[in-house]
């Protein structure tokens, strides 16, 4: 299959991950789990590597590839350690990626500089307490004052917001009294007014930083707005768009990751005098295993094919995160019975792919959101017929 999709360029991309994922990420995989400890030492690697600007352009400090090699980075990472993975997913496609779509020259020259070269971490405040997937149900306000907004609410689950450089935050923008619908701003770490909530302490990505973000009557220069005002609703639903290629990727990652152990277990473990793959109770799981994690594969390399040349891929990132994710779900979940008793416990690395997983199926818009839009695009297609 990777014949079908990677270039020369991107099969040495996906050595190289490879490499540093089974060196650098494997090896403290285990501890920071244990620990929730945001790995500072694998980001500083993985920016001195390029891999926290894989698809911006080079003028701005990224490598100039593409959304097929985010994919294969993400992926390979996952394999290892989704928490890591999901840094840098979270970094790129939500705290990077709307500055790279739709920000301002001075914008990009700003922030994306520091974002894609990994001096700057990016995070993404989008969901609310009472704001999930009623994304436009936004309550919190930015209120024109002059050249300068003044900013009040809460974002919740956000990623890379404890270690980020910058947050970019959506807000309904209000002047003169009139709600002119919801924009996107950026901030700076530290400005007055914005506070984070502790770490959650979460089931799985237990060494992301995810956290609440607290904007209590804090300026944000109009300057700091993101693309077209009157465009917020729909820019960043774009920016969700291509995140949901990127949790497609993670899901495949994570579900390799758990079928490979699974796999090793069921080689190395004797029942009855034999190896436990050679009951077909277990071989028929591996199969199963493996043939869904295939599929997803077509899905999520497609989609991002698509999305690098050019095509509207709304309906099949819906689909490769809605699939990849449900998938990532079934095949941790086979992983821990193929290892009974001993994939519950946390030696073993099974359980904690099954807890990563989870998440997949929630974030970036949840499995029951993907099929609405999915059935929205495919009635469009019949209207249009």
């Amino acid at each position: 299959m990777e014949k079908l999709y990677f270039t020369e360029e991107h099969v040495m991309l996906r050595d190289m991950v490879r490499e540093f994922a089974q060196n650098e990420v494997k090896p403290i995989a285990r501890e920071i789990d244990a620990s929730g400890r945001f790995p500072r030492e694998t980001v500083g690697k993985m920016a001195e590597l390029g891999l926290m600007g894989i698809p911006w352009e080079e003028k701005y400090g990224g490598t100039g590839m593409d959304t097929m090699a985010l994919v294969i980075a993400i992926e390979e990472l996952g394999k290892v350690c989704p928490s890591t993975a999901a840094t840098m997913m979270a970094h790129t496609s939500l705290g990077s990626g709307p500055i790279a779509a739709f920000g301002t020259e001075a914008q990009k020259q700003k922030y994306l500089t520091k974002l894609a070269s990994g001096k700057m971490i990016g995070a993404f405040g989008l969901t609310e307490p009472n704001a999930g997937s009623d994304a436009g149900n936004t309550q919190t306000r930015a209120v024109r004052d002059g050249d300068e907004f003044v900013v009040n609410g809460q974002k919740a689950f956000c990623t890379n917001a404890g270690e980020a450089g910058i947050i970019i935050f959506t807000a309904k923008l209000i002047e003169d009294g009139v709600d002119k619908g919801i924009s996107a701003f950026i901030v700076e770490a530290g400005a007055p007014g914005l506070s984070l909530g502790e770490p959650e302490k979460k089931m799985g990505w237990k060494a992301s930083d995810t956290r609440s973000v607290y904007f209590e009557d804090m300026r944000v220069s109009a300057e700091n707005i993101l693309g077209n005002p009157a465009q917020g609703f729909k820019q960043f639903l774009r920016t969700l768009t291509g995140g949901r290629i990127t949790i497609g990727a993670l899901s495949l990652g994570t579900a390799q990751g758990g079928y490979d152990a699974a796999l090793r277990y069921s080689q190395e473990r004797e029942a009855f005098g034999k190896a436990i793959n050679k009951f077909q109770g277990v071989s028929f799981k591996l199969s199963d295993m493996a043939t869904e994690i295939q599929a997803a594969k077509h899905l999520v390399y497609h989609a991002a094919w698509l999305k690098d040349n050019g095509h509207d891929v709304i309906k099949e990132a819906a689909m490769a995160k809605l699939f990849a994710s449900e998938m990532a779900m079934r095949v941790t979940t086979e992983a821990i019975q193929v290892h009974g008793g001993y994939g519950y416990i946390k030696e073993y690395d099974v359980e904690r792919f099954f807890r990563d997983a989870k998440i997949l199926e929630i974030g970036e818009g949840t499995s029951e959101i993907q099929r609405i839009i999915i059935s929205r695009e495919i009635l469009k297609s019949v209207s249009a017929a």
